[in-house]
């Protein structure tokens, strides 16, 4: 992350300093004002300032109007800083359009009727590339995380914000390439409007996803209740479903209602629309990363030459036998275990996990048992029965591999939808390690993918809160700049 930090803060600076030069080179701003039909059949056109000699008066100078598309194409330049209200007129003298302007302290124009401004299409231009360019940078972030450096919470960002960046840069793009076309009928207003509500069109663009992954969660849901018994945990899904449509449905109808009010209070309501659009993509954004993360990680296979194998525990039967999931696990890591052993590099297979309150033994206890009866001889077992959640089962499992001597590469078996989160726990615990996963039944996976963002965004909440706040706070200040 510090070299993604890195690239972008550099980015910025070179599009600022890009910026800074032209606008340095040529201080002209070029006005679009639109005429009605007897002023666009008029052959002459002048534009007049209001000469009025008053402190708080700018002054500017104009070249000839011309004719372009229905607006009438005027160049200016600053000469004193301050209100500029300037008259257009055809050839009888006639006033066909008032507009004004001001002179900022560098001879920057700003254009109050377009909110166009000195050099504004370099501005739109180097946005433009920002937009794309991160999304580009965040992309190769996402594919340079390799081996246990993948497990991470930078990688959710990189592969989720990666799409945000995206589709943020495509709409901006085609805005300002209708700007440039015709800025006329196009003026920077229209791409103000993509700027600071870019968290909406987000929502507006992801809507059919939005709605895939809450059906395909909701079937999820109803065949985990034909399976398992009826439970909280077992209807969330449902429940999220409802949320995560209707969430989205919200924030649409919003922006589609029409206002008439203060700019005030226009500038209030848009400003908390975007702080609502911004926390629902910063949540999407995450539950798509965790998606493609828990993907990759699911279906990634480690080179087969580690030393040390943890079998992460879960619930087993009351006989001691191990229900479908945890003998997925074992059995998974047993096959790894096998497949290196052919190759002639040996490891130890370490189960991990204590003894519940309702269980007749440690999880541990109950998988050496299950290995012993698959003829994996005890030395290769090595027990860590002591952890209650699967932090533990990493932190317990490093110091055991550490009193053992270390040195080795570690692979750690779980449910292949368990995998990338069991990797972040590993990483927070200290532990580099690798992930091979389980299969299990089709129908889980939607809400296991749920489950797991959950989880990791629960671990972190703290950091989250920030990141939305500090993502909300930008966006914010742009609504009320802009």
């Amino acid at each position: 992350m510090k070299k993604l930090a890195w690239q972008s803060s550099l980015l910025a600076a070179v599009l600022v300093l890009i910026y800074i030069i032209c606008r340095l080179h040529d201080n002209t701003y070029t006005a679009y004002i639109p005429l009605n039909a007897p002023a666009a059949e008029s052959p002459q056109l002048n534009m007049i300032q209001d000469m009025e000699d008053e402190a708080d008066k700018g002054r500017m100078t104009f070249e000839e109007p011309r004719q372009r598309r229905g607006y009438a194409q005027v160049q200016m330049k600053p000469e004193k800083r301050g209100t500029v209200w300037a008259q257009l007129q055809d050839e009888s003298g006639q006033i066909v359009s008032y507009g004004s302007y001001n002179i900022g302290l560098f001879g920057t124009i700003y254009d109050y009727g377009t909110g166009g401004f000195t050099a504004d299409d370099v501005v739109m231009v180097c946005l433009e590339v920002f937009f794309l360019v991160e999304s580009l940078l965040l992309f190769l972030a996402f594919r340079r995380a390799k081996g246990s450096d993948f497990y991470a919470y930078s990688t959710i960002y990189t592969a989720g914000f990666s799409l945000f960046m995206l589709l943020t840069g495509i709409m901006v793009l085609s805005g300002t390439v209708r700007h440039l076309i015709n800025p006329g009928a196009y003026p920077m207003m229209s791409l103000y409007e993509r700027v600071i509500s870019a968290s909406y069109h987000f929502v507006r663009l992801t809507f059919p996803f939005i709605v895939v992954f809450a059906v395909s969660m909701t079937v999820s849901n109803v065949a985990l209740l034909r399976h398992e018994r009826r439970r909280l945990r077992n209807v969330l899904g449902i429940i999220i479903s409802f949320i995560m449509v209707a969430g989205a449905g919200l924030a649409i109808w919003m922006y589609s209602l029409n206002y008439s009010g203060s700019e005030t209070a226009y500038t209030i309501r848009l400003t908390m629309m975007n702080v609502y659009s911004t926390v629902y993509v910063y949540f999407e954004c995450m539950l798509i990363g965790a998606i493609i993360c828990g993907l990759i990680a699911a279906e990634h296979i480690p080179e087969g030459d580690c030393g040390y194998i943890i079998i992460l525990g879960c619930g087993f039967r009351k006989d001691g036998s191990l229900p479908p999931l945890l003998r997925g696990r074992v059995d998974r890591a047993v096959s790894f275990w096998r497949e290196q052993k052919e190759k002639g590099v040996p490891a130890l297979l370490i189960p991990s996990g204590g003894q519940g309150r309702d269980e007749t033994m440690a999880e541990a206890e109950a998988m050496r048992r299950y290995l012993i009866a698959q003829n994996i001889p005890e030395e290769s077992i090595l027990m860590e029965n002591k952890s209650a959640n699967t932090y533990q089962n990493m932190q317990f499992s490093r110091k055991l591999i550490e009193e053992h001597g270390g040195g080795s590469k570690v692979v750690f078996s779980t449910t292949n939808y368990h995998v990338f989160r069991s990797g972040v726990w590993a990483s927070l615990a200290g532990l580099k390690a690798e992930g091979i996963g389980s299969r299990t039944k089709w129908w889980f996976w939607p809400n296991a993918f749920m489950r797991e963002c959950i989880g990791l965004m629960v671990n972190r909440w703290k950091q989250e809160l920030l990141l939305v706040f500090l993502l909300n706070a930008l966006f914010g200040v742009l609504a009320v700049m802009l």
